[in-house]
């Protein structure tokens, strides 16, 4: 009883936190670490610490005046409802798509039987429907649950199987690179703007602290510890990766992890400094990484679509037929990133940075809005205001650095 009670005070931190641990913890991070060591170990915690008084904020806001983000959005004018719709459809077809594509290729890999890419999609989409059917928050808060605690441990497992490698020696010829270069800003812009997660998660996670709040009125008394824990884990688990590429693959060369060939490329990575036989557990990793990303990408989108096209249209609804409808979008999602896989799966692979830029170069707009709104978000402390002025200031300064880069 004790065990269940303490599982049911968490619930939106812990699905914000299995969407964080996608691309930019298991490229990003481990990229980080393949090229500059530890170098960079202070810039992660930074960037996810200039970022937390947004994501703070949406919780704090959520809780408090028991609406969601884009209902406050909506207050600042409809010109940004429809900014966010169009930026949202398009999003959630090309990173469903790219999420389910490559959680089928990590699924071909563990399979005996050669499947065809095309089944397994399917497959992959197929489980989304089951998961998320019915009583779709309560099913996503215990899938997001079960995935962080399974990726935690085999992310443990891998640092242990690392950690007991014996240790590389540094070429005579190598020289330590310095990610303080300007050659360098397109990979710490990379780094930095989707770490640990892209700004538009802070309006999925008030979705999911509302509906947790009408679930479960005691959350509201407890929501900050959900929160921090789950935002700390993200931390330590982008921290974990980074370890995992210095202490595997720093001081030698590294191919750059691009393109739908990354898979293979990471798998490969480590399979050649640690043995063969670690490549099913880092590939199971790698799986649970994505494909908890990709479910919870699902369910935010969707409410996402689902929530600009009430308030656009200024519909009322109840809460059954707001089910009702939220599972028709939720299919939709999916039967779009179905088709876009059928129809454009070699264009994929150019669509997503697309979508990653445009997501990272709205980034200050979200927080921006974010921010316009920490009048009700209840009393914050000084160093909060003023570490959100300093995120926002840094969030243009990347776009800034991106462009000019």
């Amino acid at each position: 009883m004790q065990k269940n009670q303490l599982f049911q005070r968490y619930g939106p931190g812990v699905i914000m936190a299995s969407s964080c641990v996608g691309g930019s913890h298991i490229i990003a991070s481990t990229q980080a670490g393949a090229y500059y060591g530890w170098q960079l170990a202070g810039l992660i915690v930074l960037v996810n610490l200039l970022k937390y008084p947004f994501f703070r904020l949406a919780f704090d806001y959520s809780i408090l005046n028991q609406k969601n983000l884009l209902q406050g959005y909506a207050e600042c004018g409809r010109f940004y409802l429809i900014l966010f719709f169009l930026f949202n459809l398009f999003a959630t077809l090309v990173n469903i798509a790219g999420g389910t594509l490559l959680s089928a290729v990590l699924l071909g890999m563990m399979l005996p039987v050669d499947w065809s890419l095309s089944w397994l999609n399917t497959l992959i989409i197929f489980s989304f429907i089951i998961l998320l059917w019915g009583k779709q928050y309560q099913k996503l808060d215990r899938v997001s649950k079960w995935i962080m605690l399974i990726l935690t441990l085999i992310t443990v497992l891998a640092l242990g199987m690392a950690w007991g490698q014996p240790e590389h020696k540094l070429p005579e010829t190598f020289s330590e690179p310095s990610p303080w270069v300007w050659a360098a800003v397109p990979f710490l812009v990379a780094l930095m703007g989707w770490m640990p997660a892209p700004m538009e998660l802070s309006v999925s996670s008030s979705f999911w602290v509302v509906e947790k709040v009408r679930l479960s009125p005691d959350y509201r008394h407890q929501y900050r510890r959900d929160f921090h824990v789950s935002y700390a884990m993200t931390i330590v688990l982008a921290l974990m990766f980074m370890a995992l590429g210095a202490w595997v693959q720093y001081g030698q060369h590294t191919e750059p992890l691009s393109g739908g060939k990354f898979v293979g490329q990471f798998l490969n990575l480590y399979a050649q400094s640690m043995g063969e036989w670690t490549r099913l557990p880092m590939t199971f990793m790698a799986l649970m990484c994505i494909y908890g990303t990709t479910i919870v990408a699902v369910d935010g989108y969707s409410r996402g679509n689902h929530q600009a096209f009430i308030l656009l249209t200024q519909q009322k609804s109840d809460p059954a037929s707001e089910a009702k409808h939220l599972r028709y979008w939720t299919l939709a999602a999916l039967l779009g990133a179905w088709l876009v896989m059928q129809f454009f799966n070699n264009a994929i692979g150019k669509m997503i940075p697309f979508a990653m830029t445009a997501s990272f170069v709205s980034a200050p707009v979200f927080a921006w809005l974010t921010w316009h709104l920490h009048g009700q978000c209840g009393k914050q402390s000084v160093w909060i205001l003023a570490l959100a002025v300093l995120g926002w200031v840094y969030l243009v300064a990347m776009v800034g650095l991106y462009f000019f880069s």
